[in-house]
């Protein structure tokens, strides 16, 4: 490693891209990716015609569909520091994955439409940021676009999100009378769509055009300068600490698509978002990124990133210390140790062997069927676990079999190392070992389907059993089977613990009333 340690921890940015599905989120991390010169040509969600497709869209029912639905990881350099970047399926069927994504992040950059505004997406992943402390830098994307006034976008953060907003830059016209952003932070004009030499244009002491111009003529510029003038008078400051605390969000206005804004956000970004941050352990000890003992955790599976070779790679956020390949580590739950020898970075589905890494970076680690998800990975003698990620209680189940009985082990193969991702989760019936499958939304099932066929070669049959009240049991000892009934099915998770499944809140409360002394609870 050419630097010393703390100036390489330094130097990381690890942040994740959240937002409702087509705000804009796939595109932007693409055009940050082109920046970076990760990529040579930025494709885009939808590019389907030209045969392009966004490169954190790695997965074959993503480009089918022109959504995210997993997690991408992608990492770049650009103006010193190293970034990485984690794209999170903006839809809501796979918000768990999404959620645990945030846990492995120091900081959050939230797009919003500027037609549609705050969307409820938006809402529910914000608010897991907020609870975290995390801070939150705003884009404003689509302004290439007729959408709302920005005083009223910047009105609706505060309003709908009940954080304090700071406009860093301010558009001038919208849609096609899109001209350009007045950069409060920079103090200068940035023009659309004209040669690089002429794009920015400095402001004088009053915080008008230095210089006479066609853009002072336009009705847009005067109401983009009267705004600035509001803004002044009456927004909030600007404020580096509480931007930090997660407190104030910098907003920026311009269009991910043709590329407008995208390098003064991403310039701007690096230079206020946070360094790697320390991690708290199950026992309420503080992990600080800059000590010398390599640890960290582990936020997400994913199996069959290269088909051919039903690979399956565990995820590791690096939160202390460094990773050099070859290094012995500890997993504390089983009280294991490997030796990381198969390790990689990732540029989307992109894959190159690391051989090292230092705390802030996401790194791949090849996984047999060791690691689970929220696994603690320890460098040295010490012996701590890092607080467990969230998992979602899910409400629609399905019974699947595969169509194809003498292809029951793949099938079982294939649903074992998908459900290990986290996405949906695995029951099955006391007896008769029956396989259900419990997920948060029904596009989680669709994409078992496709994946089942596609990549373990495996027709299924799903058998819709509805919604259901899913509650685990803190007393198994004092459970009977003679408990379940038509109402409330008994079954058991992968982990061998005894499952209710209620029909429904009326059929939960029943059974309580009934067993006041059996002990339910759910997951969040």
């Amino acid at each position: 490693m050419d630097k010393p340690l703390k100036e390489e921890i330094a130097s990381r940015r690890t942040f994740a891209i959240i937002s409702h599905p087509d705000a804009g989120k796939t595109t932007i991390t693409e055009k940050l990716l082109y920046f970076g010169g990760a990529i040579r040509d930025a494709g885009t969600v939808k590019g389907k015609k030209s045969g392009k497709f966004a490169t954190s869209d790695w997965m074959e029912i993503e480009k089918q569909r022109g959504i995210s639905v997993t997690s991408s990881v992608m990492q770049f350099d650009y103006d010193g520091k190293r970034v990485n970047i984690l794209d999170t399926p903006g839809h809501e069927d796979f918000s768990e994955d999404t959620y645990r994504t945030l846990m492995a992040v120091d900081a959050a950059v939230m797009m919003v439409d500027s037609a549609k505004g705050i969307e409820p997406q938006t809402i529910k992943l914000f608010k897991v940021c907020r609870m975290r402390g995390i801070p939150i830098f705003t884009f404003i994307n689509k302004m290439d676009r007729q959408g709302k006034e920005p005083l009223e976008l910047m009105e609706e953060l505060e309003e709908v999100l009940g954080i304090e907003s700071y406009a860093m830059n301010w558009p001038i016209g919208m849609g096609k009378e899109f001209i350009g952003i007045y950069d409060r932070f920079n103090n200068r004009v940035e023009q659309v769509r004209v040669d690089e030499d002429k794009r920015f244009l400095a402001l004088n002491e009053d915080g008008g055009l230095a210089e006479p111009h066609q853009m002072t003529e336009t009705s847009y510029y005067q109401q983009a300068l009267d705004d600035v003038l509001l803004l002044n008078e009456a927004g909030n400051d600007f404020d580096e600490e509480r931007i930090a605390k997660g407190d104030l969000t910098p907003v920026f206005f311009g269009s991910a698509l043709t590329n407008f804004g995208v390098q003064t956000f991403l310039e701007t970004f690096l230079q206020f978002s946070p360094a790697p941050q320390p991690r708290i352990t199950k026992d309420e000890t503080t992990i600080d990124p800059y000590s010398e003992e390599f640890s960290g955790f582990i936020f997400k599976i994913q199996a069959n990133m290269n088909p051919a070779h039903r690979d399956r790679i565990a995820f590791v956020r690096i939160v202390s210390g460094a990773f050099t390949r070859g290094m012995t580590v500890t997993v504390p739950r089983i009280s294991k140790t490997f030796k990381l020898t198969q390790t990689t970075q990732f540029l989307a589905d992109d894959r190159e062997t690391v051989d090292e890494a230092v705390a802030g970076d996401i790194i791949g680690l090849h996984d047999t069927g060791n690691y689970q998800i929220g696994d603690t990975v320890i460098g040295g003698k010490s012996s701590f676990q890092f607080d467990a990620l969230p998992q979602f209680t899910p409400e629609l189940f399905v019974r699947v079999t595969a169509k194809n009985v003498m292809k029951s082990k793949h099938f079982h193969k294939g649903i074992l190392q998908l459900v290990q991702e986290g996405a949906i989760q695995y029951y099955r019936t006391l007896h008769t070992e029956e396989v259900l499958l419990g997920a948060v939304g029904q596009l989680q099932f669709e994409v078992f389907e496709h994946r089942m066929k596609n990549e373990y070669n495996v027709e299924v049959r799903m058998e819709h059993i509805g919604l259901k009240v899913a509650r685990w049991i803190e007393n198994e000892d004092a459970v009977k089977e003679s408990m379940a009934g038509q109402r409330a099915m008994l079954v058991k998770d992968r982990f061998d613990n005894l499952v209710f499944l209620f029909e429904n809140d009326f059929a939960m409360r029943w059974f309580h009333d009934k067993y006041p002394e059996i002990q339910l609870y759910s997951l969040l």
